[in-house]
């Protein structure tokens, strides 16, 4: 499944057993996501019930390395669940490793998931890969470093964001969001994602540069656009905090079969 160009293996755990132990997934997760000798994709995303929700997240990145929050995965599962008669209203609490979010799946077809508490910090210097870089630290339920730029295009997006993972600041990794502010109302964003490298599109990046942009820069509207390279989600602000909305579909089915890959 993908949402903005953000693509995810994604496997229903309710349907059917997993055909292998939870303490495997980190190894299935690199088989599947590799793009050439795998399935392709930015990482692995099972589906279960939660114990206080009807559905639960567990995600992997590309790497095999555990992820707390995905913006597009969670709308993705959202779709993916309400599809499948799991869920049998529009509106739905869904578990993850960073708490439960609420997920809507929308008359239009697009699907919208509140992001809970976003937090942004103030701008500091972090000198990484021969270059001073100004960035803002954020969480949206994962670790984010907004950086904005005049021209996003040019941005040293690989260099900068690779050099990042391993610098002392962010002992866990962190995702790294390039943002250029178009408008009060519009962003153009390129992600670094950690564990995957540059994606099409991130959605908690994109909260985490909506409040970074409407705390140090002049973006205030009630909704803003974030045009990533897969697409545009948008970010809404509403009573309970941020929330992102966009496309969420299936690229496609199907069931695999590779010796050694479930053992």
């Amino acid at each position: 499944m993908e949402g903005a160009g953000n693509d995810y293996v994604h496997v229903d755990a309710i349907e059917a057993p997993l055909p292998f132990p939870l303490d495997h997934a980190s190894a299935v997760a690199r088989r599947l996501a590799d793009r050439h000798f795998g399935v392709g994709g930015d990482g692995l995303i099972v589906m279960t019930r939660g114990e206080r929700a009807p559905l639960r997240m567990l995600m992997w990145n590309a790497d095999g390395s555990r992820g707390a929050m995905c913006g597009n995965g969670l709308r993705c599962l959202a779709r993916l669940g309400f599809e499948r008669g799991h869920v049998r209203t529009r509106e739905f609490d869904v578990e993850t490793d960073s708490g439960p979010r609420s997920c809507s799946i929308l008359a239009s077809g697009d699907v919208r998931t509140a992001m809970g508490q976003v937090r942004c910090g103030d701008p500091r210097d972090v000198e990484v890969a021969d270059t001073l870089v100004r960035l803002v630290p954020g969480d949206a339920g994962n670790p984010h470093a907004v950086v904005f730029v005049d021209d996003v295009e040019g941005a040293p997006v690989e260099r900068v964001g690779a050099a990042l993972q391993k610098h002392g600041a962010f002992p866990d990794g962190v995702n790294v969001e390039f943002v250029q502010v178009a408008s009060r109302d519009r962003l153009l964003q390129r992600t670094f994602e950690r564990g995957s490298g540059e994606t099409l599109a991130c959605g908690s990046g994109a909260v985490v540069a909506v409040e970074a942009a409407r705390r140090h820069r002049s973006v205030d509207a009630q909704v803003v656009a974030v045009q990533l390279r897969g697409g545009t989600l948008l970010v809404c602000r509403t009573e309970s905090g941020l929330a992102i909305e966009g496309p969420a579909r299936t690229v496609f089915r199907g069931e695999i079969e590779s010796p050694g890959l479930f053992r």
